[in-house]
């Protein structure tokens, strides 16, 4: 009767399992203290192969990941238990992880004194074989890319026309045209192969939301100027634009042909686009990830290059995948840029985890009433050991935004010394005041990662004719069955309102 019923349980459980596998389950992690959500966890489904919780601690498996799982995933956090999850039991649902409980410090204290710039010299010693390991993988990733602009104000600052149809009314409503806040996003799903130094990258699927009309406006806008001016200029004349106290001198038929020129450059830049252009896009996009690595010579992010110019402070220990590293805070001394946190293993000295954020803008310009500013730069990076005992990304995360402004006179002035009496035939007359900021935010997430041989790489393929699908609003069923980040509220709210 026993063995029966045990044979029973078994069926059971096996159909549960098999169930489970022919579906996508998704599930949130919580703090089982605090009750808040637990972003970027790693949830380990098989030896190099995982994926990664959001920043609202949501993450999703997919039916073909499931497959592979042999009975159970493990959830790993800084700071938190490690825990495993039997597959038979991970439903839709939300997991609950506990803090982990450890005192290190003490014993830090006593058996590796370092000091928090002593370990920071030890990172830079041993930057060569943690990070520079030149052997080529394939790379499942998913990549994002969140673009936000806002026009914090938009005055044409209409003063004078001549033109009749070239009138306040139609400058004003010009000017309401202009979208006041606009976002546009990107995602691909696809293959990455190489290294730090050349990639190649096989985009399998790709999607664009955003709202067409507020890309549609400004060129139907650029045709309804470009036929007011046509209709209402004599032959012969040029245009004299003045902005203060500097100006030039245009021909109209330079214009013309200026327009004519613009129509073919536009028939092949969609032409190129049509071709490579966006993956050759999203690519460039991945490449500025790699580049914008702590430990690359281009990189912004100076910490270690100008280490003499950061103040660095143990704050605390932790540990993360099992783990345990130095908690080291780090700031400007003087007119560096970067404050943040470097999360470093204490036997071999990587940085496994690096958050930072800019603390003044990057970048300023102001001359003539024109202001330009690099003012956001953010971001965070996680890595992973890879089998060869170096370490690669796992995720990534930047985060660049700008200000602008536009504060001066504008006139348009139409001349020709063809006419009898004064050159002068028309004028518009505008004092432009334009400010606005634009916020773009990259984040990638590696899933599996392999070696792979020179041949293998030479051989890989890259799609250049891919096009993204656009989406007026998101649809949660386009990714089925490929391995994503979820997406935040923001994208899962967006949709183009008619």
């Amino acid at each position: 009767m026993t063995t029966l019923i045990k044979y029973i349980i078994t069926i059971l459980t096996g159909l549960w399992v098999s169930s489970m596998a022919a579906q996508t389950v998704s599930a949130t992690l919580i703090d089982g203290k605090t009750q808040e959500p637990i972003p970027f966890a790693t949830i380990e489904l098989s030896e190099n192969q995982g994926v990664i919780s959001n920043e609202d601690g949501i993450f999703t498996i997919t039916e073909a990941q499931l497959k592979k799982i042999k009975d159970s995933v493990y959830i790993s956090s800084m700071g938190y238990e490690r825990k495993g999850v039997l597959l038979a039991s991970l439903t839709d649902s939300i997991i609950h992880l506990a803090p982990k409980s450890f005192e290190l410090k003490g014993v830090f204290l006593s058996s590796n004194p370092l000091s928090a710039k002593e370990v920071i010299e030890k990172v830079k010693e041993n930057l060569d074989k943690n990070y520079y390991v030149q052997d080529l993988s394939k790379k499942k990733i998913f990549f994002r890319q969140s673009d936000f602009n806002t026009m914090k104000k938009v005055d044409f600052g209409f003063k004078k026309s001549t033109i009749e149809e070239l009138n306040k009314e139609l400058i004003d409503s010009i000017a309401t045209l202009v979208p006041r806040e606009s976002s546009y996003y990107r995602e691909v799903v696809g293959d990455f192969y190489g290294n730090y130094k050349k990639h190649k990258f096989h985009i399998d699927k790709a999607a664009e939301l955003y709202d067409k009309s507020k890309d549609i406006s400004v060129d139907g806008l650029s045709e309804r100027l470009e036929t007011i001016f046509k209709e209402n200029v004599k032959p012969d004349s040029y245009l004299k634009i003045k902005s203060g106290l500097f100006g030039t001198k245009v021909q109209l038929d330079s214009i013309t042909a200026a327009n004519e020129d613009a129509n073919k450059v536009k028939v092949e830049v969609e032409n190129a686009s049509e071709k490579n252009y966006f993956q050759k896009q999203m690519k460039d996009r991945i490449s500025e990830l790699y580049t914008q690595l702590f430990f690359n010579e281009d990189s912004k992010i100076d910490i270690l290059e100008k280490s003499n110019r950061y103040e660095f402070e143990i704050r605390d220990y932790t540990f993360i995948d099992q783990e345990p590293v130095y908690i080291i805070d780090f700031s400007p001394k003087g007119k560096k840029d970067f404050k943040g946190t470097a999360f470093v293993n204490t036997n071999d000295f990587a940085i496994v985890r690096l958050e930072f954020d800019n603390v003044r803008p990057l970048f300023t310009f102001g001359l003539l009433g024109i202001r330009y500013g690099e003012n956001v730069y953010r971001g965070k990076m996680l890595f992973a050991k890879n089998n060869n005992g170096s370490y690669s990304p796992r995720y990534l995360e930047l985060e660049n935004g700008n200000y602008f402004g536009v504060d001066r006179p504008l006139k348009v002035i139409e001349k020709n010394k063809h006419v009898k009496g004064r050159r002068k035939q028309n004028e518009l007359s505008l004092a432009l005041d334009v400010q606005g900021t634009s916020v773009s935010k990259y984040e990638m997430v590696v899933f599996n990662s392999e070696d792979i041989s020179d041949t293998a790489y030479e051989a890989a393929s890259e799609n250049e004719n891919i096009k993204a699908t656009y989406l007026s609003k998101y649809d949660p069923n386009f990714w089925t069955g490929y391995s994503i980040m979820e997406p935040n509220a923001a994208i899962q709210a967006f949709e183009v309102v008619e």
